[in-house]
């Protein structure tokens, strides 16, 4: 098998109030809700999509929107830390005049790598990056009346994992995953894959003391890193079941396939597939309008509307 997979195809986070997400990811981020759909394990649940125009892999941040009762996490070891967005040359001030206009939590512009990185919080929490890549990154951008292309998110350019230590981790990205080591400023090693170009990326920080994180409001849920199809997938499923990792059978997820098992830093991975996508189930300009639920619980569409919050 051609030993790589092919970068980041989603990530997924957990999140409290669901308008409060949906505001902020449409109208502050500027990115496209691609599709409103429940938790495959509790249909009370919303499991929200953004992305770009088609939610293209590598785009695709989802989350589960718990509510009020859900308890604040703690980012720490043993997690995903950091999403980090890929965005044009001076685009920067326009993201910190938009951060101040909208009262988002964010760090002055810094450096990294030779390359430019905007920190900042969701309203949960959840800690993300907009990053201008040495390399201009070419995807084409979903525009809003308020967030033009030329400073818009083009996807996902990395994520960043806390470890107390990094070697375990660094072996499934290398051995299983086709990463190499690019980089290292500190106790930042930077991972990359060749087979793309973007949303390829995975930055491993070590701190030895750092306490576990919580994973709550707030948090990354887990990483799904992508490939091509149904095959390529069982190909990695037997060659990390050979490994001695425990390995779910594959899942439909209806827009994609799924696998998952824990690497040893404790963080949950995912191998999805590209097929069969986002249009599956409604055409490419109603994506995100309309509330899909899996086929099980389409008996329970009433109850399960009436319990939903209503979105704008």
């Amino acid at each position: 098998m051609e030993n790589k997979t092919l970068g980041i195809h989603h990530i997924t986070a957990i999140a409290g109030d669901a308008k409060r997400n949906f505001n902020f990811y449409t109208k502050v981020l500027g990115l496209r809700f691609i599709k409103r759909t429940v938790n495959f394990d509790d249909p009370q649940t919303y499991h929200f999509y953004f992305g770009d125009e088609e939610g293209n892999p590598g785009t695709i941040l989802t989350f589960f929107p718990w509510g009020s009762a859900v308890r604040q996490g703690k980012r720490g070891a043993g997690m995903a830390t950091e999403i980090g967005y890929a965005v044009p040359e001076g685009s920067l001030d326009f993201w910190v005049d938009r951060f101040k206009k909208y009262n988002v939590i964010y760090n002055k512009p810094s450096e990294r790598f030779g390359e430019k990185y905007l920190t900042f919080l969701d309203p949960d929490g959840l800690k993300l990056e907009l990053i201008v890549p040495k390399t201009p990154d070419t995807r084409k951008p979903y525009e809003t009346g308020e967030v033009k292309a030329e400073v818009a998110t083009r996807g996902f350019y990395n994520t960043t994992i806390t470890l107390n230590d990094i070697k375990p981790t660094a072996m499934v990205l290398t051995e299983i995953f086709g990463y190499k080591l690019i980089g290292q400023e500190a106790n930042r090693y930077r991972y990359a894959t060749d087979a793309v170009t973007t949303a390829n990326i995975i930055d491993l920080v070590e701190l030895p003391n750092e306490a576990r994180g919580l994973g709550a409001g707030g948090t990354v849920h887990h990483i799904a890193f992508r490939v091509k199809d149904d095959a390529t997938q069982m190909e990695f499923h037997d060659k990390i079941e050979k490994l001695g990792f425990h390995i779910t059978p594959q899942i439909d997820r209806n827009y994609f396939h799924s696998l998952y098992f824990r690497e040893p830093g404790g963080v949950l991975f995912e191998i999805a597939t590209d097929n069969p996508g986002f249009t599956v189930d409604e055409p490419l300009e109603e994506l995100g309008t309309n509330l899909k639920l899996p086929a099980q619980y389409e008996p329970r569409r009433k109850q399960i509307e009436e319990h939903l919050v209503k979105l704008d």
